[in-house]
């Protein structure tokens, strides 16, 4: 029974440690392939012109996130396990915590980067898969997910899944106003 309760704390553990990542990576995805589709369908009429513009971009995003992800968790951990070696008068390289801290460095880049990539799809699929109204049903679609980001954002703070969830909305919805603003419409 110890360890089923044990097995369930550290489930929920990596769910919320990982939670910012996917929640971040997924909205940056979203919004940023958005934009890149909102703009290049209202260039092109051509869906494989969008469809290749859009991959582009979460490509992109997806690599500059794990990687940038990679490079400042780095920089955070390296730098707790400089001051734990402060006091102990010993490196920790080749220890437990130094392994840890690197699984920790990888983990928090992969959920980073694939929330990115991931969350770029949303706007991309409906136009691999519809021949009508593309546009529209991304940018729904979009919105969609952000509201479910919401709900999954509240739950993780612990506070209002209706109040996180506007807040996505209302984010997805500025994004939008904001790239058709641009005269990119």
């Amino acid at each position: 029974m110890n360890n089923t309760g044990s097995l369930k704390k550290r489930r929920f553990k990596l769910k919320t440690e990982h939670g910012r990542y996917i929640i971040l990576g997924s909205i940056d995805g979203i919004l940023a392939v958005l934009g890149v589709v909102i703009g290049t369908s209202h260039v092109s009429d051509d869906p494989t012109i969008v469809i290749n513009a859009a991959l582009g971009g979460a490509v992109a995003l997806a690599l500059t996130n794990g990687i940038g992800s990679y490079l400042a968790e780095s920089a955070v951990e390296y730098g707790r396990l400089a001051e734990m070696e402060k006091p102990l008068l010993r490196s920790l390289n080749s220890t437990r915590l130094e392994q840890e801290a690197k699984k920790k460095i990888w983990n928090d880049s992969f959920f980073h980067g694939g929330a990115s990539f991931c969350g770029s799809l949303v706007p991309i699929l409906p136009f691999m898969l519809l021949d009508e109204y593309m546009l529209e049903v991304a940018i729904v679609l979009s919105i969609v997910v952000l509201s479910i980001l919401g709900i999954y954002s509240g739950k993780l703070a612990k506070q209002s899944m209706i109040k996180h969830s506007v807040r996505m909305v209302g984010l997805g919805i500025m994004i939008v106003v904001a790239v058709t603003m641009l005269g990119l419409e």
